[in-house]
């Protein structure tokens, strides 16, 4: 006996037609994310988390460190590798100061010269070099002529 379309379409479906169609669903699914081309996974840093709550990241030219200072406001460091450059911003949310300013900014390609500078170590780079240089660990380069 045929049934008209208005009775299936009022008598609710039984539990076995349901699980029919969920698996029907599930394998055209499956079926098509298994066929549609999936891109390479691309590499994404993590960034580093510090003892003081602050982060740390990098992508391959810039350098992002974040922290707090003293005061309690969020200080963040950018490092151009590139372009050796440094740029400190400090950035608060209370207080009579709201809001983010640039706390300074210089080239750093000379201070990167330096063998040290407000050093307090045990042993001072010289120090260092010529222990290294008897031992033969390292060779000195020769002084070059005053006015050169």
């Amino acid at each position: 006996m045929n049934r008209p379309l208005s009775h299936w379409l009022c008598t609710p479906p039984s539990p076995l037609t349901v699980l029919a169609a969920l698996a029907l669903g599930l394998a055209a699914v499956g079926w098509s994310s298994s066929s549609t081309p999936q891109a390479p996974p691309t590499t994404q840093s993590m960034p580093m988390v510090l003892n003081n709550g602050g982060t740390a990241d990098s992508n391959g030219r810039m350098v992002a460190v974040t922290g707090t200072d003293i005061t309690g406001a969020s200080v963040l460091y950018l490092v151009d590798t590139e372009k050796m450059r440094l740029a400190v911003y400090a950035a608060a949310s209370t207080g009579s100061y709201q809001g983010v300013r640039l706390v300074g900014a210089r080239r750093i390609e000379l201070d990167m010269e330096l063998n040290g500078y407000n050093d307090k170590s045990e042993y001072p780079y010289g120090e260092l070099e010529k222990l290294f240089a008897e031992k033969g660990l390292l060779s000195l380069p020769a002084e070059k002529p005053r006015g050169q």
